[in-house]
């Protein structure tokens, strides 16, 4: 495992294989740890089969990566400055592919807007809510922000979750309910940057001409087929595959094989 530190900060990141470099960026609440625990990507076996080296690293705040109470330190452009900063640490000069979920796709667009040059292609699953649909889903995180700060995390997730149905393509999902891997004391700040954040504006996608591959799945509002829909539209070089149902995501490690190959 290796360390970098940021300000206010220090990133870990663990490393597999050899060859070109991608970089992965995981999801909101989540971290290497918890990614590893459903099964979902095997980075070991993706090095080996792309031949590429794979990094994957825990954003700050989350998993082994320490982080501060400070809203503003989660801001997605922030958080790409951390991506950025892991390239300087762990790259070679060369353009790196990268592979993001959900807030690590948010983070690996603005990554490579602000530095076109460093990236050569990009994996975007599970777009977060964006644009029109993400008002909504910033009042939801403000909203859990402050019952957590008042009741705890435990009861903070349990009165969100009332009323709140499963969403199909989960169902049929053998992965166990985990807490945020996320420091009960940095959890408001890092909700509250979220509900600040956005995927950049559609009219500054355009200037990305790399390859991408969009990888979405259905019913979950919280990443929505209309995010990855439109950045199909925006993006030139882009494809999209959406998964309907819990069986067809067994397909996603083989599609970022043969895009990374």
């Amino acid at each position: 495992m290796g360390q970098i530190s940021r300000p206010g900060a220090v990133l870990t990141y663990e490393e597999h294989g050899d060859g070109p470099l991608a970089v992965y960026a995981h999801g909101m609440l989540g971290s290497r740890a918890s990614d590893a625990r459903t099964g979902l990507l095997n980075w070991p076996s993706v090095a080996e089969r792309t031949a590429r080296r794979v990094v994957a690293y825990d954003a700050r705040g989350h998993g082994e990566s320490t982080g501060r109470a400070e809203p503003a330190d989660y801001l997605f452009p922030a958080l790409a400055d951390d991506l950025l900063a892991l390239l300087d640490e762990v790259g070679d000069g060369a353009p790196a592919a990268g592979v993001g979920a959900s807030m690590g796709t948010a983070t690996l667009l603005h990554a490579a807007l602000k530095a076109p040059g460093r990236f050569d292609r990009l994996v975007l699953t599970i777009p977060p809510t964006a644009w029109e649909t993400r008002p909504a889903k910033a009042e939801e995180y403000r909203r859990l922000a402050d019952v957590i700060e008042q009741h705890g995390v435990a009861e903070g997730l349990a009165k969100a979750a009332e009323g709140a149905e499963i969403p199909e393509i989960f169902r049929d999902l053998n992965v166990p309910p985990t807490l945020p891997d996320v420091a009960e004391d940095l959890l408001p700040s890092l909700l509250r940057g979220a509900a600040r954040g956005d995927l950049p504006a559609p009219a500054d996608l355009a200037a990305l001409t790399l390859p991408v591959l969009i990888l979405a799945w259905d019913t979950d509002p919280a990443h929505p087929v209309s995010t990855a829909e439109r950045l199909r539209e925006l993006l030139p070089g882009s494809t999209l595959h959406v998964s309907r149902q819990a069986t067809d995501l067994v397909s996603w490690q083989p599609r970022i094989v043969e895009f990374l190959s």
